[in-house]
């Protein structure tokens, strides 16, 4: 049969999107009489309400209610858990940008002018903006969490040579092209029906449900696209459509919320900033002999998704590299600054690009090239002959799979890495002002939800009598392509062409429980689910013609140019009609859990991931030593998407990943003033990458021996996340750059992001 998958088919709404017709939660079109609300915010990070006078805002023109906690008939809450984030403050505030109130009025602008009118007294308490003074405060979301093997105490005592260091890793905005957008319609009986911009809609069915206090089938949640989410439209969706759906409640109107982007940037979470303090032991070959790591992460004013994030940088501590004795101590700080959340690798990237880190500072003191060092602490590759010598992780899970040696030893050849390291260092030396630096860096990545519990998915799949087909699933889709490459899946079943299904929106009326789009799971989970519900619909219909026809199962294929049983061929309408005819259901529901993981977080033991996906890069980059400005000026990528759904996604996820994982490190810095207000909240401060900050040469291929060794759909690889963390060797690059200026200076001091100041800085510039 010739299937649909590893094809690279064009996205399902590509057209769409380039033509500018793509319909987002904003389009949509709005009852006449559409309120618009509008959050009053918090102008103080940590005080005590006072007072909050709101009779102007109630008297102003437009406006048709005002909202507080004390009209909430539920929970005052929107957490997607620790029940400590409120819909609207209630005495306390504890960051600048928290919800204290809404206003619905009959225009956005109504709404706006309505809020300023508040008149807010505080009485200010003692705020913590900085990883620092939290860690000097002991200001802790919980008790530090600690992993460890072996005794790495002894371990770095014993050992031949020793390094150590600080260095500190920036958050990062989504910056998504949507902004958060939410829309409820309030119908019989209580019902309410809310379109919005989120990868999870059944948390936001639920967060509803609990502060409308109502059960959650009588709250419906559609979802067709985000322009963009990267996590933050995991638990950030939460407050405006919970906003939205109370204040539908109370008017009986139709209510929406569209932030700008100012105030998107005020009220959201970031990706979690990172300080990162070790010391590490190795032998003379770099080989490591133990690592104690400290990790101190600014989580925010609440939990949000913290715990996850910070215990999944603890697991990626290891990145590919195996440390014999560690201890690695997690420290959760609390601050006034917006409740960080989930990012594109989700606690991975931090926790990996300390190891890398650590990596090049090793092989500096050795006077080693840095590749060589990495080989050297690789795990055993999955085919070693004795399986009794596979790696195992820190936290117990052996790895079975690890392809890195052939990876990398792949792209060290494409990419004429040895060659170019050595030209490198000789047009340094004829370069008073201009220095290159190059650096090659690996990935490793687990795949699964480390909540074990959302390692689930659901699917629902009709066939109509004339041939098309209606397919709906758990997932989200927000411009990665997950819903072209589940439409692969279920036409492959089929063997139809993709075009006759028809895709539409996440409801949670339709498949219920769902898990947020994330953890590089949605292809994985919500292709297996379909494929299930797709294969159920083709047993009965095979078991059916069968029957009619006498022939064997065995007999009966569904090929591209119809359904053959025997020598005759129907196509797939034909086969529906005679099925319905002799009423044999043509829908099914498909459901998949993912099999072997098991994850105890108490004792930080078990098998989190169900695999783990690979990948290297390599980027060169030239710096201005007079000004710390820098361009990355060539990056060979080789990137493991096992056998790939779809190449043509694949491939722009890798480029995706690369460029922002580059633009945390680089470019993208979050900048708080000393009483917790973000400076950097519009384009004009925040600088995303731009076309002009991609590599001028920029290689990119999929390594052609993939192949997952788990039965995952049609055995590819998640690439959502892993391409994030090649973004690694950029900064790598620069502080190899860094060091050939100043040879003699020692590790560099090159804290992320690179901002051209920083780097000249770490040049000694200033």
């Amino acid at each position: 049969m010739t299937g649909a998958v590893h094809k690279s088919l064009v996205h399902e709404s590509a057209t769409k999107h380039v033509t500018g017709s793509a319909s987002y939660t904003d389009d949509i079109r709005a009852p006449a009489d559409v309120l618009h609300l509008q959050l009053g915010m918090s102008s103080h990070a940590h005080a005590r309400i006072v007072n909050m006078d709101l009779s102007a805002v109630r008297a102003a023109p437009g406006v048709v209610c005002v909202l507080t906690a004390k009209d909430v008939p539920g929970r005052n809450d929107v957490s997607p858990w620790a029940g400590d984030d409120p819909l609207f403050a209630d005495g306390l505030v504890q960051y600048i940008g928290q919800s204290l109130f809404a206003v619905a009025a009959t225009s956005r602008q109504a709404a706006r002018s309505a809020v300023d009118l508040a008149k807010i007294e505080y009485d200010d308490l003692p705020a913590l903006i900085t990883i620092d003074q939290a860690m000097a405060a002991e200001s802790f979301l919980e008790a530090p969490n600690v992993l460890a093997r072996g005794d790495a105490r002894v371990a770095l005592d014993t050992s031949p040579h020793t390094c150590s260091g600080r260095f500190y890793i920036g958050g990062q905005e989504h910056f998504y092209l949507e902004g958060q957008v939410a829309m409820a319609l309030p119908g019989e009986d209580g019902a309410m029906t809310v379109f919005c911009s989120s990868q999870h809609p059944s948390e936001i069915q639920h967060t509803i449900a609990h502060v409308l206090h109502i059960p959650f089938a009588m709250v419906n949640v559609e979802v067709r696209r985000m322009g963009g989410g990267f996590g933050g439209k995991e638990t950030h969706g939460n407050l405006p459509a919970a906003a939205v759906a109370l204040a539908a409640r109370v008017t009986g109107r139709a209510v929406k919320c569209r932030y700008d982007r100012d105030d998107d940037m005020m009220i959201t979470g970031k990706r979690h900033d990172f300080r990162i303090d070790y010391e590490i032991g190795f032998d003379d070959r770099g080989k490591i002999l133990g690592l104690v790591v400290d990790q101190a992460v600014r989580c925010g004013m609440s939990f949000d998704l913290s715990q996850a994030i910070a215990d999944r940088a603890m697991l990626h501590a290891d990145n590919c590299y195996v440390v014999p004795d560690i201890l690695i101590t997690s420290y959760r700080c609390r601050t006034h600054t917006q409740s960080a959340t989930a990012f594109r690798g989700f606690g991975g990237p931090q926790g990996m690009l300390a190891m890398e880190r650590m990596i090049d500072a090793i092989a500096r003191s050795l006077n080693l090239d840095p590749l060589d060092v990495r080989e050297a602490n690789f795990y055993p590759a999955k085919d070693t002959p004795d399986r009794n010598q596979l790696g195992v992780t820190p936290y117990g899970m052996v790895v079975e799979d690890c392809i890195i040696q052939d990876l990398v030893g792949t792209l060290v050849a494409s990419s004429d890495y040895r060659s170019r390291r050595a030209e490198i260092a000789r047009w340094n030396s004829a370069s008073p002002v201009l220095k290159r630096g190059i650096s090659l860096s690996p990935v490793k990545f687990g795949i699964s939800f480390t909540k074990t519990e959302f390692n689930q998915a659901g699917a629902l799949v009709h066939i109509y009598t004339d041939g098309s087909i209606h397919l709906n699933h758990g997932g989200t889709e927000m411009g990665q392509g997950l819903f072209t490459k589940v439409a692969q899946v279920v036409a492959d079943v089929f063997a139809v062409d993709p075009a006759v299904i028809a895709i539409t929106p996440t409801h949670t009326a339709k498949v219920p429980n769902t898990s947020a789009t994330a953890a590089s799971s949605g292809s994985d989970l919500n292709g297996k689910a379909a494929q299930n519900a797709a294969l159920t619909i083709r047993a009965r219909l095979i078991n059916h013609l069968s029957q009619r026809y006498g022939v064997s199962p065995a007999d009966i294929r569904f090929r591209p140019d119809g359904v053959h049983v025997g020598l005759e061929v129907f196509s797939l309408a034909q086969v529906a009609a005679s099925a319905y005819a002799a009423r044999i259901s043509l829908s099914s529901t498909g459901f998949y859990a993912t099999p072997k993981i098991q994850w105890d977080r108490t004792i930080k033991q078990g098998r989190p991931f169900f695999y783990f996906a690979y990948g290297a890069a390599v980027s060169e980059v030239v710096i201005d030593t007079l000004t710390g400005e820098h361009r990355i000026l060539r990056a060979d990528i080789l990137h493991d998407a096992g056998r790939s759904l779809n190449p043509a996604l694949d491939l722009g996820q890798i480029e995706g990943g690369y460029v922002q994982g580059a633009g945390w490190l680089t470019t993208e810095e979050l900048v708080y003033d000393q009483k917790g207000k973000l400076l950097t909240h519009a384009p004009s401060t925040y600088k995303i990458p731009t076309c002009g900050d991609r590599p001028q040469d920029m290689r990119i291929a999929l390594y052609a021996r993939g192949e997952n060794i788990e039965e995952t759909i049609h055995r590819s690889k998640a690439v959502g996340e892993p391409p994030l963390m090649l973004g690694h060797s950029v900064l790598l690059a620069l502080i190899d750059a860094i060091a050939q200026a100043n040879p003699d200076q020692g590790e560099p001091q090159l804290d992320a992001p690179a901002t051209p100041e920083r780097v000249l800085r770490a040049l000694g510039g200033f």
